[in-house]
């Protein structure tokens, strides 16, 4: 019995060793980060999606009464606010707290810096807007319109080739800080499908979209083109395409991100009005 235990535990050992030589060699390697990560973010979407089912089922009487158009947009838009949740964390690390963008910390330039971790962030999120795609196209034009579509493309474009490249991952960080205003958004729909849409949590909700929209995608926007236009020498290095991403998709984007703000306060001067 001691001897089948002792070649029971080396055939075990020997399982374990061949699984962390794959992860290492060939998983977590350098030239496999950006594939990996990919499949992680769109089997992570897949995890979200069931899980958010399963737990609304039993805790929601309200999400049992949904339509079938309706119960899709309620789990998917918990794969959005949880995607917007690590992405923003993320890119608030790697912008604000973390020394890899530093002007002075690190030498060469700042267009050509990366790591394995912000490649690997970068690589679940194109996961996610992969998966987003997937379910708008599928379920269009339920799931979001045309706007929704062009977002995404141009945000898959520019994540992928920074993923990929490692070139510009500085302002593709600050691009995504914009998801900030996902989980807002998408709580106000939350409230309203709940039938709460006279309610003070409404109100407040629609205060703090327009806070955060303000700040993550007007501002810091302005931000960006301060600072492309101070490293304008080392943006001209980037290949003739990334330069195309540097300076089109943060410009459409924002030009996008003006015409929501509009509804945004409108939506909102409508709400104080009925308050009063």
């Amino acid at each position: 019995m001691i001897l089948v235990s002792k070649e029971a535990t080396m055939e075990i050992q020997s399982y374990q060793n061949q699984a962390e030589l794959l992860l290492k060699e060939y998983l977590l390697a350098d030239s496999f980060i950006p594939y990996t990560s990919v499949i992680c973010g769109i089997c992570a979407c897949k995890m979200v999606y069931d899980l958010t089912q399963l737990f609304s089922s039993v805790y929601f009487k309200s999400y049992l009464m949904l339509s079938k158009v309706q119960r899709n947009e309620w789990n998917n838009r918990s794969i959005s606010t949880v995607h917007a949740i690590f992405i923003t964390v993320m890119s608030l690390y790697f912008v604000f707290w973390s020394d890899l963008f530093s002007d002075h910390r690190y030498a060469g330039l700042i267009m050509f810096r990366s790591s394995a971790l912000s490649t690997f962030s970068l690589g679940v999120s194109v996961g996610y807007f992969l998966a987003d795609i997937g379910m708008i196209t599928w379920f269009y034009p339920s799931l979001g319109g045309m706007e929704y579509v062009i977002h995404h493309f141009l945000s898959v474009a520019a994540v992928a080739y920074s993923m990929l490249t490692g070139e510009g991952q500085l302002y593709t960080f600050m691009v995504l800080i914009s998801e900030t205003t996902t989980p807002g958004i998408n709580l106000r729909w939350y409230l309203d499908t709940a039938g709460m849409k006279r309610s003070r949590a409404y109100l407040i909700n629609g205060v703090v979209i327009f806070v955060t929209w303000l700040v993550a995608r007007i501002l810091l926007f302005m931000y960006l083109f301060y600072h492309v236009y101070l490293h304008y020498d080392q943006v001209t290095q980037v290949h003739s395409y990334g330069i195309l991403l540097i300076f089109v998709v943060p410009l459409v984007l924002s030009l996008m991100n003006l015409l929501w703000f509009g509804k945004i306060i409108r939506g909102l001067r409508k709400t104080l009005a009925k308050r009063q």
